[in-house]
């Protein structure tokens, strides 16, 4: 019963370890699924609102290139992958009020 405890103890510390790097990688591709929405986006007929929604957007993925260019930590991972996430989040908000 102990070598199972401890084989499950190291399995679960290793797993907890490989995620760091896991993570920085999927900057990138948060990032990438924002510009896509954004581009979606422009492609319709926009009302003013939907413009700003958009220009926001395009702010927030500007910003989060730049947590994930200079990071130094988790923390500036995790900021440019929750800007990425709310630029997406405003593209599509853009799309959703807009024409094709």
């Amino acid at each position: 019963m102990k070598r199972v405890a401890a084989a499950v103890g190291i399995g679960v510390v290793t797993l907890v370890l490989g995620l760091g790097p896991a993570e920085a990688w999927n900057c990138p591709v948060q990032i990438k699924g924002a510009e896509d929405a954004i581009r979606r986006a422009e492609a319709m007929k926009l009302s003013p609102e939907a413009r700003a929604l958009v220009e926001e957007a395009k702010k927030l993925v500007a910003q989060s290139k730049a947590h994930h260019a200079d990071a130094k930590a988790k923390i500036d991972h995790a900021n440019a992958m929750w800007k990425a996430k709310s630029a997406q989040a405003q593209a599509e908000a853009a799309q959703a009020i807009s024409t094709p």
